[in-house]
Formats: structure tokens, C-alpha cells, sequence
């Protein structure tokens, strides 16, 4: 299925390297946009760039930065703008995972998850938006979680940095409205990504996760399955492509019903 919209366009993705990343990505790519590939994890994101570039020369540029870096954030959107062009949209996939209770969690634990999850959300939207307001247009798709809107045991530091960047998206979506630039959130439920599967090594599995769990006050997936990240990519692009050209400000739940909410 093409979206439409996409052709020749210019994308910024952060977390390249990752599950959601790298199909979003490659899915870019399909839809004939070029892609600025942007990962901290360098050996994986040269991995990723390397099976695509065969397929889409001159199509893929990669930013080895982390997006808690605001400065190298910048640089490598002037650096694009400069020699590719402007760039019609973005998307802030780039988290890290927070499964520890509440009285374990670290100051510095606690620092690091909102940096990446929220500030990071921060530094590339900001940026993104900065240069999009001149030309009144452009799209911006924040992947966030369901464990944004519903509580989680273990995953308090997590679910709030979600919470925030979700709603940094959709307050930045009601500031650049009048600019017709749009900002929308995915929020994944359980995804098959090698973040979701790192959990399972503590004795749990894709099972226990549809099934859920009454003593952690956890729902299971009603639909009966995980979702794969081709479900969360198809999601964004809708929200990037011309068929989401008057929806803003929404926030999509992707997660097999697991929440319960609309």
C-alpha cells in the first residue's frame, strides 16, 4: 500500500537503528522520501544504512548523535537543509526503557529516561519546527506508548517521560496549527522490537504479555497477539501522508486494544 504525499520528501527519524526505526525507515524509503537516519547506536546504524543503501542510493544519509544533545541536533538538521533540501517531516521514535519500581529508581535513572523520552522529543521537534514555521508546512509524528495513558508497575520513570512527550506533541501540534504544520502521536502497546523481547529474559514472554497479568494489575492484548512494527509504521505514515492532511493533534493507540480506551 502507497500513502501518498511522500515522494521526494525529506524525513528526519530518530532511533533508526531500532525495531520501529529501522521499518519506518525502510518504509521511507519505499514511499520514495529520503531519510535522515539519526541513531546514537553508530555500529547498528551503519548496519541498517548499509542493507538499505543497495536498494535506495543516495536516498539515506545517517547521524550518528544522541538526541540529548541539542547542539548535534541542530548540526545535523543544518547540514541536511544545506545539501538535501527542506525537510517536510519528522519523527521521534528514540526512547529508552525504565522497568524498575519507584524506591530503585536512581536520580540519574530518572535524568537519563526524560532526557532521551521527553527532551529528546524536545531538541528534534524544536528544531524541526523552527524551520518548518517560515514555510508553513511540514508534519511531525512523536511515537510515544500506551503506557503514556494507563499506570504500569515498574514503569513509573517510563510511562511519565511518555506522558510528557506525548503531550509536549500535542501542545507543540495547537502552537504550529496556524502554520498548518501538523503533530500527531502513535502510542505502540506491546511491540515485537528487540526492547520488548529484552524484557522477556526475566522469565516472562510474548504469552504472559496477551495474556496479562491480575497481580500486576496489567490487561492483556484483546486482539490476541503483539504487534509487529509494520503495524506502528503504517500508523505513522498515514499521520505523515496527505490522507491525515486534517488531523492534528491526535494521539492513535496501536496496541490490540490493550488499554481499553478509544
Amino acid at each position: 500500500m502507497r500513502f501518498g504525499g511522500m515522494e521526494g520528501s525529506i524525513v528526519v527519524v530518530t532511533g533508526a537503528a531500532g525495531g520501529i526505526g529501522r521499518a519506518l525507515t525502510n518504509a521511507l524509503l519505499d514511499e520514495g522520501a529520503r531519510v535522515l537516519a539519526i541513531d546514537r547506536d553508530e555500529a547498528e546504524l551503519d548496519r541498517a544504512a548499509a542493507s538499505l543503501s543497495p536498494r535506495f542510493p543516495e536516498c539515506i544519509r545517517t547521524a550518528p548523535l544522541d538526541v540529548r544533545n541539542s547542539r548535534a541536533v541542530e548540526q545535523a538538521i543544518d547540514v541536511v537543509e544545506r545539501d538535501w533540501g527542506p525537510i517536510e517531516a519528522g519523527v521521534n521514535v528514540a526512547g529508552v526503557l525504565s522497568t524498575t519500581l519507584v524506591c530503585e529508581t536512581s536520580d540519574e535513572a530518572w535524568k537519563d529516561v526524560f532526557d532521551v523520552n521527553a527532551g529528546g522529543v524536545f531538541h528534534v521537534s524544536r528544531s524541526l519546527a523552527a524551520r518548518m514555521i517560515p514555510r508553513r508546512r511540514g508534519a511531525i509524528v512523536t511515537v510515544s506508548s500506551n503506557a503514556a495513558g494507563v499506570p504500569r508497575h515498574g514503569m513509573a520513570a517510563y510511562a511519565a517521560s511518555k506522558s510528557a512527550a506525548t503531550m509536549f506533541t500535542l501542545c507543540l501540534g495547537l502552537e504550529l496549527a496556524e502554520f498548518g504544520i501538523r503533530c500527531n502521536v502513535v502510542s505502540p502497546g506491546s511491540t515485537r522490537t528487540p526492547m520488548q523481547e529484552a524484557m522477556w529474559a526475566r522469565g516472562t514472554g510474548p504469552e504472559a504479555v496477551i495474556s496479562g497479568s491480575l497481580e500486576k494489575f496489567r490487561t492483556g492484548i484483546p486482539l490476541g497477539k503483539l504487534a509487529e512494527p509494520r503495524d506502528v509504521v503504517h500508523a505513522v505514515l498515514f499521520l505523515l501522508s496527505d490522507l491525515a492532511s486534517h488531523i492534528t493533534m491526535a494521539d492513535l493507540y496501536v496496541d490490540g486494544g490493550g488499554t481499553l480506551r478509544a
